[in-house]
């Protein structure tokens, strides 16, 4: 009970509300002080108008002593027309030990009084002054012994601390039940919501529905229902890429079986004289050794990550011409142009195969896009030294990439650039460059272009 959300809102309130009735309390236990010393006093002054009825001023002494009891005073001092008379006495039993001016006594002074009052322990006689009622007279003072007024305070301050407790309890039991139907039931609701989604997170119909009328409850609500869309969403897309991933893995052992026939086949073009087929045929060749290649990779694959590169120091520039000069043999209308600005002797440490795919993957999603747009255009590879490794920009004349490509650029199946892509080749691209220890990032992509900026690093020697 202590550790539920109920039991320490219940806690909270009793403490709370007896913190308020404590800062009530201590004026409230003064005022009742104040009004028992002015109720002695007016009884005082009642009892003496018996003796100034009298022609000689004189009352019988058991008449006196019951009206001092009756005021509970040990004697009454009027002063009237500048005259002070004791009109009531009684035998002192001891002096005076303080004395109490309630006509200048100010609203911490009388707090401060109240409190001492309360702890002090001995019996003393106090002497009080204050003013008379119904103008009697201009000053009034009685004597009267402390203990009794202790004795009312105390048993005033314990039916305020009963009050306070019944007060709490009841604000809080009050609070609890409003405090259920707002907060708490709302708040069950999501956590049962959660374990039946837990129980089977692929249902569709287990996702979170929002009803809170509460704006923070429905935000949390609408919060947990999207990221339970999205699991699902992931969870169903996981399992059409596992059912990909074994397709894949069939096709590409037959696929590797054609190919393998395919390139034998085309050996025996090498032999022809035919001089396109002559230059037509080595880059046939190397295409085929790719396909073959990744066939195989794909066999061994296994799993949902990349074959770890065989890094090497190699020259940048020949490979990417190998790249602009395969793609071109793939070009429809020619109106896109290649430029490169790479140093001869630029040597990078890197995979000459995976780095391959990544340049082809990115200069065809740049071709491509060029070619969407129905304009001619360039593409444009620069690449130079930056101390700790090498820069690569690759950069188009392009439309620029879609809004909706942005969100999820390096994706798989969610990163698509253009209409029917896959969103697989910057997936792919962004995969092998992280395995070299680089990063592929997107520099900028607007209506003039766009340019993504590769860099490798330069192994570390002691690494190495």
């Amino acid at each position: 009970m202590v550790n539920s959300l109920t039991g320490r809102f219940v806690i909270l309130t009793i403490i709370f509300v007896m913190l308020a009735e404590v800062l009530i309390f201590l004026p409230s236990v003064a005022r009742f002080r104040l009004d028992y010393l002015q109720n002695r006093l007016e009884l005082g002054q009642i009892a003496s108008l018996s003796l100034l009825a009298t022609d000689d001023d004189m009352v019988d002494p058991d008449l006196e002593r019951e009206l001092l009891a009756n005021a509970e005073v040990l004697n009454i001092v009027l002063r009237r027309e500048a005259m002070r008379l004791l009109v009531l006495s009684s035998p002192m039993p001891e002096p005076v030990a303080q004395t109490y001016d309630l006509r200048e006594a100010g609203f911490f002074e009388l707090i401060g009084d109240a409190l001492m009052t309360m702890f002090r322990s001995e019996d003393r006689v106090i002497r009080v002054i204050g003013m008379p009622v119904k103008s009697g007279g201009t000053m009034i003072e009685a004597s009267l012994y402390e203990r009794p007024l202790r004795q009312a305070m105390i048993a005033y301050g314990f039916n305020i601390l009963r009050l306070s407790l019944f007060i709490s309890v009841l604000t809080a039991l009050l609070l609890v039940i409003v405090v259920r139907f707002i907060l708490v039931r709302p708040i069950k609701r999501v956590v049962q919501n959660m374990m039946r989604y837990r129980d089977n997170p692929e249902d569709a119909r287990r996702i979170m529905e929002p009803k809170s009328r509460v704006s923070e409850l429905r935000q949390a609500e609408e919060t947990l229902a999207d990221l339970q869309t999205q699991l699902t969403g992931s969870l169903r897309q996981k399992e059409r890429l596992a059912g990909v991933g074994g397709a894949v893995s069939r096709i590409s052992h037959d696929l590797r079986n054609i190919l393998t026939t395919a390139h034998l086949l085309v050996d025996r073009f090498e032999r022809s004289e035919d001089p396109t087929v002559k230059r037509t045929a080595p880059k046939l060749v190397s295409s085929l050794d790719r396909a073959i290649n990744l066939c195989e990779s794909t066999l061994a694959f296994g799993k949902a990550e990349e074959p770890a590169p065989k890094i090497s120091r190699l020259l940048l520039a020949p490979v990417v011409a190998d790249v602009i000069e395969s793609d071109q043999l793939r070009e429809i209308e020619g109106g896109v142009a290649f430029e490169t600005d790479i140093p001869e002797d630029l040597q990078v440490h890197a995979d000459g195969e995976q780095l391959y795919r990544v340049f082809s993957n990115l200069i065809r999603n740049a071709r491509q896009a060029i070619e969407e747009s129905r304009e001619s255009g360039s593409i444009r590879v620069r690449a130079s030294n930056g101390g700790d490794g090498c820069i690569i920009l690759v950069s188009d004349t392009g439309p620029g990439l879609p809004k909706k490509a942005m969100e999820h650029l390096f994706q798989p199946f969610q990163g698509g650039v253009r209409r029917g892509g896959t969103g697989l080749g910057l997936a792919i691209a962004a995969e092998l460059i992280k395995g070299h220890g680089g990063r592929l990032d997107l520099v900028r992509t607007s209506a003039e272009g766009t340019e993504f900026r590769i860099f490798l690093p330069v192994p570390d020697p002691a690494a190495a």
